[in-house]
């Protein structure tokens, strides 16, 4: 690699626009780990870890969810079109189908980074690395690409860049860019037609496109408009009989862990998802604490909800809840985001369970939008620096209250 450096070293000096002086800038840093410390004077400590390493463990953690979903995008074609298609030829679909996203969300997400950190006159941070990553995998696979680009400078721009940039952001990025398209263009983003990939082909009889949660939502909705009774398994009927279409039960609770099931391009996989917590939690990128406190949250909200069981949604089990929708994914990658999360080691586990139980309380009581975790998130985003602030004010009193005594057992 020392031609590399070599040739970094010699080139460097001789740009001179400003521009693209500051994407060279990126462009080395991303190869080499920067070379200048904080200051000329005195002892300079170094961990064995900067940010852009940190950003790449958090890539290779989603690698799991990418490569299924570029999987999971030509089965599902398979499926709706009655294709007969062997494991290279589904991949094949999906890769032709999510590059392009990963594209257009790094093109114009560095894009004005690159711009941006030329006119404030600084480096380029590697923050995005891991926004222009998730902002593909929470999509669609048929998405118009013009609206990845708009999504993607919006919540650049907006969500990031005019609080200051990388570690300065209140709201994921991600589901900023995923929040945008929703109330902005939903009929791209929200309802039955959007979630598989078919072409040019015609669908099977019976297939609709609809995803598990919508399914109970429907069913929810019609229950309650004829005032039928509900049981525990009313759900349940309903994902069994939408399922049935595929010669096997397309939305039985093991599909859907492993995400044989329509969707956002890497959410379906609970599995997956689960892998790249482990990854997470190992290196210590992600917290252990919001992770199994968002699960467990949910869990414990959906059985409350079970106890009295007015709509389908609210009868259906428990466990189902855990792997339906987007809940995984966005647990384990955009509440577990150091910046927008809580801080403080209680925080997290509150912090946490409000995102698992605000998830289930919107799919239940939101028909209109039966996945919560995109929502429950940003609004825990928004709340986290209060919880914050009452964990570390708890923390002062209860030191307080011990202070008379000690300063007893000094005087003593």
């Amino acid at each position: 690699m020392q031609f590399l450096r070599n040739f970094l070293d010699t080139t460097k000096p001789k740009i001179k626009n400003k521009l693209v002086h500051t994407a060279f800038d990126a462009f080395e840093t991303f190869l080499f780990v920067p070379n200048h410390t904080a200051g000329a004077k005195g002892i300079q400590v170094r961990d064995a870890i900067d940010l852009k390493r940190m950003m790449m463990t958090v890539i290779i953690a989603m690698v799991p969810c990418l490569l299924f979903g570029m999987w999971n995008i030509g089965h599902q074609h398979a499926l709706a079109t009655g294709q007969n298609l062997d494991f290279l030829a589904k991949f094949w679909i999906g890769t032709i189908k999510i590059m392009p996203i990963i594209i257009v969300s790094y093109g114009v997400g560095l894009g004005i980074e690159f711009f941006v950190a030329s006119r404030k006159g600084h480096a380029v941070n590697e923050g995005f690395l891991v926004s222009g990553m998730l902002i593909p995998l929470v999509m669609p696979p048929d998405i118009p690409l013009w609206q990845v680009a708009l999504a993607t400078a919006f919540a650049v721009i907006i969500a990031k860049e005019v609080f200051g940039g990388t570690g300065m952001n209140v709201l994921n990025i991600a589901l900023t860019a995923r929040a945008f398209l929703y109330f902005a263009y939903p009929v791209n983003i929200a309802g039955s037609k959007v979630w598989t990939y078919t072409g040019d082909l015609k669908t099977v009889d019976g297939y609709s496109g609809a995803t598990a949660l919508s399914i109970v939502a429907d069913k929810s909705t019609a229950l309650s408009e004829s005032k039928a009774l509900f049981t525990n398994t009313t759900g349940v009927d309903a994902l069994t009989e939408a399922g049935k279409w595929s010669g096997s039960n397309l939305f039985s609770f093991e599909n859907m862990f492993m995400g044989n099931i329509p969707g956002s391009i890497g959410e379906t996989s609970t599995l997956m998802c689960l892998i790249g917590a482990a990854i997470l939690i190992v290196t210590g990128m992600g917290s252990w604490k919001i992770i199994v406190s968002g699960f467990a949250g949910t869990y414990l909200m959906a059985l409350l909800l079970n106890a009295t069981a007015a709509n389908a949604f609210m009868a259906l089990p428990a466990h189902y809840h855990l792997v339906m929708g987007g809940l995984a994914f966005g647990i384990v990658f955009m509440a577990t985001d150091p910046v927008s999360a809580a801080q403080t080691e209680s925080g997290k586990w509150v912090y946490g369970l409000l995102i698992g139980a605000f998830t289930v309380l919107i799919r239940v009581f939101n028909p209109a939008y039966p996945e919560g975790i995109m929502l429950a998130i940003l609004l825990m985003n928004v709340l986290a620096p209060l919880i914050d602030y009452f964990v570390i004010n708890a923390n002062k009193q209860r030191r307080l209250k011990r202070m008379p005594a000690q300063t007893a057992k000094v005087a003593a």
